[in-house]
Order: C-alpha cells, then structure tokens, then sequence
C-alpha cells in the first residue's frame, strides 16, 4: 500500500507541475500561433489557436513596417552592457559580503535585501531622468545602462553572496599563503567556480534588460533610432501600416520572444544549479 501511495503521490505532483506549465506556456505559444494569421483572422476569430492558413509574410512585413534591424542592434547593446555590469557587480558585491570583514557588514547586507520588499515603481523615473540629464545620458541608453548596474539587483546580489558562501574558506587560506591579495583571491579562484552562479545573473540580468519598457521607453522617446527592441514594438502599433494590424503587432512579439527563450534554453542546466546554490546553502 505505501508504493501505491507514493506512486498517486507522485502522479498528483506531476499532474500539478504539467497544469503549471500549461498555464504558463500557454500565451506564448498563442502568440506565436496568432503571429502566423491574417490580421482579418486575428480579429474575427481571435479565439482560435491553430491558424486556418499559415502566414508566413507577417514576420518579413513587421520587419520592414518597422527599423527592426536598429531595435534589436540596441536591445544587443543594452542587453549586452547590462549583462556584463550585472555580472561583474553581482559577484564583486557577493564576494565582499561573503568574505569580507569589515564593521556592520551584517547590518548593510540586510538593510540592501530589505529593499526587495519596498517597490517604488514609477515614482524613481523622474528623479532618475533628471540626474542623468546633468550627465547629458538622459537620451541615451548609456543612461539606463548605468541606471541599472549601479543600481544593482538585489536578488542576484542574494544569490551571489549564497553562492560564494558555498565555497569552501580552506582555499582562500592558501590562496593567501601563496601571497594573493583580497582582489587577487576573487579574480584568479573565486570568480572561475562562480560558472553556474554567472549563467544565472546573466540570464536573469539579460531577462531584465531585454524586457525592459518603460525606463528605455522614457530615455529614448525623443530619440527612436536608440529603441530597443520591445519599445521599437510598441512604438509600431503608431507606424503607419501597423498601426491597426495585429498580426504585424503579434509578430513582432514572437520576434522578441525568440532570444530569450534561446538564451534560457542554452543555460538552463547553468541557471538550476546556480539558483539551487544561492538559495540553499546562503
């Protein structure tokens, strides 16, 4: 009886993680889905998920309605920047906390994690906008580029701290006895074993910037040629031709989609073992 238990146990958590994973993959295969229909499909039978007939010139008109080169040449540059100033201040900041020893180094972790649970949303977007502008980088994403690595995630500061607190202390001590500084400790050994804890900063850090609307949004309005990508689709429901086509609009967001869901494809065995590391042994 207990085996026959365990198997309805374990057939009842498989049945909840596959419900799951419905509702979640859902929209995203129904955008992809409704990206190949004619726009009079979109809007008469919207609430059909396999195309009747396969559109396959909605994705070279979206293209070409819109400077989607340009979109994404800035998303790549946005993403990128962010990607490696995530990475970099993640791991410097959750080396010093893990290992460092100076006064209040307690008090000041916890106060920055205390922020994860304050959420300001858009009030922090004008005084963000005016301090860039005294650099002259409020039309540019160099702004939100700097924004977002000074202004550091909190939660991949958590992870990283959890992460290199993992790593056994003894080779600190040697690496000291063989006369490494403080710094030359994190660039010559704890930075190369941080691989699955850099894959997950990168993919969370390029999630964040690749998705991200509303600060590019308010950088760039007065200066479309530096949209990125998912600004450059919304700024398409007004261009022209897109401006009522929802398969022109559909498009665009699975063309979006497609890096990000590569991306996390590519590292996903990186991105479990460096979640798992962070949350459970910090």
């Amino acid at each position: 009886m207990g085996k026959v238990k365990k198997n309805i146990f374990n057939a009842l958590v498989y049945l909840i993680l596959a419900l799951f994973f419905v509702i979640s993959f859902f929209p995203v295969f129904f955008t992809f889905m409704s990206s190949f229909k004619s726009n009079l499909e979109v809007l008469t039978t919207g609430n059909t998920l396999i195309p009747k007939h396969f559109v396959l010139e909605n994705y070279t008109k979206a293209w070409q309605a819109a400077d989607f080169s340009t979109y994404t040449k800035n998303s790549v540059f946005l993403s990128f920047f962010c990607v490696i100033g995530a990475i970099l201040s993640s791991t410097m900041c959750g080396y010093a906390f893990s290992r460092g020893k100076f006064k209040g180094k307690e008090i000041i972790f916890y106060f920055m994690i205390s922020s994860m649970f304050v959420s300001l949303g858009s009030l922090t977007l004008y005084p963000l906008l005016m301090i860039m502008k005294t650099v002259h980088l409020n039309k540019s994403l160099w702004g939100v580029i700097i924004i977002r690595v000074f202004g550091m995630n909190v939660t991949n500061l958590f992870i990283a701290r959890g992460f290199i607190t993992s790593i056994p202390q003894e080779i600190d001590e040697a690496a000291k006895i063989d006369g490494c500084s403080f710094f030359g400790i994190y660039r010559r050994i704890i930075f190369p074993l941080c691989k699955p804890l850099v894959a997950t900063v990168a993919i969370l850090a390029f999630r964040s910037a690749w998705n991200d609307y509303m600060l590019p949004m308010v950088f760039t309005m007065t200066n479309t040629s530096r949209m990125p990508l998912v600004v450059g689709i919304m700024h398409l429901k007004s261009s022209g031709e897109a401006a009522s086509s929802w398969n022109l609009m559909l498009a665009g967001t699975a063309i979006s989609l497609i890096p990000m869901i590569l991306i996390y494809i590519g590292f996903n065995r990186f991105f479990i073992s460096g979640m798992t590391a962070g949350a459970v042994k910090g």
